[in-house]
């Protein structure tokens, strides 16, 4: 069966850039995409409705190293 060519990587939350980079590798994947995503939280302030961000979700796009 082939492994597909390309494939996402999520950086966990207690897990490092450098954990994630590690884990491609050992896995066969060179990054070529890096994307982040902000992650809001609702806040209530009286009668005003706003969002603060509380993290943000890394995912690396990786392709399988030949």
């Amino acid at each position: 069966m082939k492994q597909p060519t390309k494939k996402t990587f999520e950086v966990g939350q207690d897990e490092t850039i450098d954990a994630c980079l590690d884990r491609m590798r050992n896995e066969g994947y060179m990054p070529v995409k890096r994307i982040e995503k902000p992650i809001f939280q609702e806040v209530k302030e009286g009668n005003q409705t706003g969002f603060e961000p509380i993290f943000r979700k890394i995912v690396f796009e990786g392709r399988k190293i030949e």
